[in-house]
């Protein structure tokens, strides 16, 4: 209350408390410091008498905000001035540059001047004997080097009284004129540069000191010379002014650059480029140079070509038997030049652009996106009209061609030659590369279409192997019908799938000739099951055309490769399998193998001398089994091996198709064993109940004929199989045929002669007999064991022809029962037995003694 009548009491004290008060001078003291400033004015924020003490007041803000509104108005007050005096330089600056402009002119004279006396010979400066010349001339080279800066100085500060200058036209006046007139009068492209540089500093003057002009939304319109309503600074919108003008000076220096380089003054060229460059970062003279090239030009009055291939070459392309013809010529001819251009381009690349790299890889995807990729879909559209073949010869021939021109470039190093071009340049090579078969290639489409065209060679020449195998006589019921269910089902589908085809609209016509061609027919109006005719070669296995298939599928790996990824190269072999397993393997080799086994399984009951010309086709059937796997293991599965899971699938695969065949050659084999046997023992259940007791007057006919008529038949039927055999099989598996026949012979024959009485005659017969026997077996190719077990039918022989003396010392070495392939005892009494002097005293004793 007492303060209350102090300020009644007429005090000029206010009755808010009042913070401190600042001034200009407080803030610009050498000794002002911002953090003892605000503790001064914390400090000050609250009574001394009330700093301290268990119950202080509430912050009061008042005084505090009170001198904030001085120092408010007097910052006002302080940027009006500020803005009056730098109006007041701007209006002064013209009058100091021409003051430093005399001034610097005063210097030039005064130093021609200088200089000048001190070039006199007989100057004060000038040489004497002590050799002051030299002193002279060191003070000349400073003055000049001094006067060097100055000048420098001097072009600096006219570069900035014009850059002024036209700042003030720009915005006061909404014009360029200064720079214009240097353009008008002065054309040379170093002004055209010296005014674009200016340009470019005027943009950015644009953006600090008239950002209004630039507070333009996207999709700007004009009313009355106004954009979107912005008037900008001092009535003009610099931005559109020095836009406008920059546009103008963009043209003529890009006309300037390609009069430069029709001149190939390169130097000009590369000034030009970097001015543009600053301008939208050398877009537009790139653009020039790439898309008014003389070679595209040329080239876009010649893309309307046809292709350049003829017919011949095209048929060529076409037959899976002829080597492809290569790369299209007209193609080739366009990637020939394009290797020239490129290396003589980017010579000129690196010395007319700063940035030359970028303008290098533009011109690399002008050149493939544009040149190459309409040369080459008008290559692969023309040979996709031929046939499926001609399409996958002519696409990989173009991507090797292609690839080995990107090869090329990256030696020679375009811009960078001699040394190998950079790994951007690289990069980007591989990549259009890569984009221009991305069409063809992409997912399955090319693996596909690969197996398509395999399929349809493969049912060319199969067709009429299929036909005349799907008209031979099939076993009517029983197991092996039952077995060959699936590869009847296998025939008609190839079969099917070949006449589909030719029936297709989609078919070209050399691509039909081709199909009608592999499969030996003179026309397509035959193409139908029951007209076709087929002979019995139709229905043999034919090495030749196995390997035509190898060669078919070695070309069609050898495209996988070399066009697919290779992360994709293990299951495209995979499907490259299937198909070689299915259309050799099964159609092919089994189908064949399946109408033997129903020939051996008809010849097991025939009452005629059994057929065995079924044998000899399982020579080839093996042979090209063992050629396909060969193939399988050495190429398709070798391939396969950076994926674990697909290269186990095709062993397991393969293992089960190889097996098959095996499996069924084996029956084959054991089928025709039984066939032997079979006839064997027919033919020596015809053999006389008596022939072994002959009379004298009998034995003499016997005699010359060294054998008996059933022993000529057999060893003339066995000779007969042993032909047939080693046509059939070789090697190892002809041993154990033979083998295993052989026992079954001799334990046919064994048997055979312990059923007949033998007299003294009878017993030459039996030897001749046997012997014939034993030389015939062991013409087969017999391992030691069998040799021997065959031998002991000679031991057979010998007893009916041996006196009782012999018949017991032979006894003697009979082993017993159970011992092995030798002469056991039973079989010894009972061959002894069948003499007709068994019952004489001498024998009787000998089989006593046993």
């Amino acid at each position: 209350m007492s303060s209350l009548n102090t300020a009644g009491g007429g005090s000029s004290r206010s009755i808010f408390p009042r913070g401190p008060s600042f001034t200009l001078e407080n803030f610009s003291n050498k000794d002002f410091i911002v953090r003892d400033f605000i503790d001064d004015l914390s400090e000050s924020a609250i009574p001394v008498n009330r700093r301290s003490g268990p119950a202080q007041q509430a912050f009061d803000p008042k005084p505090l905000i009170r001198t904030f509104e001085s120092a408010e108005s007097q910052l006002k007050a302080l940027n009006e001035e500020l803005g009056e005096k730098e109006t007041d330089l701007l209006t002064s600056h013209d009058q100091t540059l021409d003051t430093l402009g005399r001034k610097l002119d005063e210097s030039i004279d005064s130093f021609q001047n200088l200089d000048s006396a001190l070039n006199q010979p007989n100057g004060v400066n000038g040489s004497d004997r002590n050799g002051r010349g030299d002193g002279g001339g060191l003070v000349a080279v400073q003055i000049g080097e001094r006067l060097e800066e100055l000048d420098k100085q001097r072009r600096r500060a006219q570069d900035a009284n014009f850059l002024i200058q036209c700042w003030l036209e720009v915005s006061e006046a909404g014009e360029l004129t200064s720079l214009e007139d240097m353009i008008r009068r002065q054309g040379s492209g170093e002004n055209k540069v010296r005014c674009a540089v200016i340009a470019r500093q005027l943009m950015r003057m644009s953006q600090r000191l008239d950002p209004s002009s630039w507070a333009q939304t996207n999709g700007s319109k004009k009313f009355n010379g106004v954009t979107n309503g912005v008037i900008g600074y001092r009535g003009h919108n610099t931005r559109e002014l020095i836009e406008k003008f920059s546009e103008t000076l963009e043209k003529d220096l890009l006309k300037q650059f390609d009069q430069s380089y029709r001149r190939q003054n390169f130097d000009e060229m590369l000034e030009c480029a970097k001015v543009l460059h600053d301008f939208n970062g050398g877009s537009s003279v790139v653009a020039l140079f790439v898309n008014q090239h003389q070679f595209f030009i040329d080239r876009s009055q010649l893309i309307t070509e046809e292709v350049m291939t003829d017919n011949e070459t095209w048929e060529r392309l076409a037959d899976p038997d002829s080597e492809p013809p290569g790369v299209e010529p007209s193609l080739q001819s366009l990637i020939d030049e394009i290797r020239v251009v490129m290396q003589d381009e980017s010579f000129i690349i690196k010395r007319a652009f700063p940035y030359y790299e970028l303008v290098l890889i533009k011109f690399i995807q002008r050149i493939f996106q544009q040149s190459i990729q309409q040369r080459l879909e008008m290559v692969l559209e023309k040979a996709d009209t031929i046939s499926s073949l001609a399409f996958l010869r002519s696409l990989h021939a173009s991507r090797s061609y292609i690839n080995n021109l990107i090869e090329d470039l990256k030696a020679h190093g375009l811009t960078e030659h001699p040394e190998a071009c950079s790994a951007q340049t690289a990069l980007s090579l591989d990549q259009q590369l890569d984009e221009l078969f991305v069409p063809y290639l992409v997912g399955n489409s090319y693996i596909d279409r690969e197996r398509k065209s395999l399929e349809e060679l493969y049912s060319s020449l199969l067709f009429k192997y299929t036909i005349y195998h799907s008209r031979r006589k099939k076993v009517p019921t029983g197991f092996m019908a039952s077995l060959a269910q699936q590869g009847t089902q296998l025939l008609s589908s190839a079969k099917d799938s070949y006449i589909n085809r030719l029936d297709s609209s989609e078919l070209t016509p050399t691509q039909k000739a081709m199909m009608l061609r592999v499969a030996g027919l003179r026309d397509q109006d035959n193409t139908a099951k029951n007209e076709i005719e087929v002979s019995d070669e139709d229905g043999v296995l034919s090495l030749p055309n196995a390997k035509r298939m190898l060669k078919w599928m070695a070309e069609g790996v050898r495209r996988a490769l070399e066009l697919g990824s290779g992360s994709d190269t293990p299951k495209d072999v995979s499907a490259l399998l299937n198909l070689l397993l299915t259309s050799m393997g099964q159609v092919y080799v089994e189908t064949s193998l399946d109408s033997a086994a129903e020939k051996a399984l008809s010849q097991e009951t025939v009452k005629v001398e059994p057929d065995l010309q079924y044998l000899p086709s399982l020579q080839p059937a093996i042979t090209i089994t063992n050629i396909m796997s060969r193939f399988i293991n050495t190429v398709l599965i070798k391939l396969a091996e950076s994926n674990t899971t697909v290269r186990r699938g095709m062993e397991l695969q393969t293992r089960s198709g190889v097996e098959r065949i095996e499996s069924k050659t084996n029956n084959i084999i054991r089928s025709t064993i039984t066939v032997v046997v079979n006839w064997v023992t027919k033919l020596l259940a015809a053999q006389k109940k008596l022939e072994f007791r002959p009379r004298d007057v009998d034995l003499a006919g016997n005699l010359e004929s060294l054998a008996t008529s059933t022993c000529l038949s057999i060893c003339s039927f066995l000779n007969r199989v042993a032909l047939l055999s080693a046509q059939a099989i070789d090697g190892q598996n002809l041993e154990v045929f033979s083998c295993e026949l052989a026992f079954r012979i001799r334990d046919l024959l064994f048997e055979h002669f312990k059923k007949f009485q033998v007299n003294a005659n009878g017993g030459l017969l039996i030897t001749k007999d046997i012997s014939k026997y034993v030389s015939t077996l062991k013409d087969w190719p017999l391992t030691k064991e069998a040799e021997g077990s065959v031998e002991v039918l000679s031991e057979i022989s010998n007893l009916f022809i041996i006196s009782p003396e012999a018949l017991r010392e032979r006894s003697r070495n009979i082993a017993p029962s159970g011992a092995g392939k030798k002469l056991q005892k039973a079989d010894f009494r009972q061959f002894v037995l069948k003499r007709d002097d068994a019952s004489s005293v001498g024998v009787q004793s000998v089989l006593a003694s046993l």
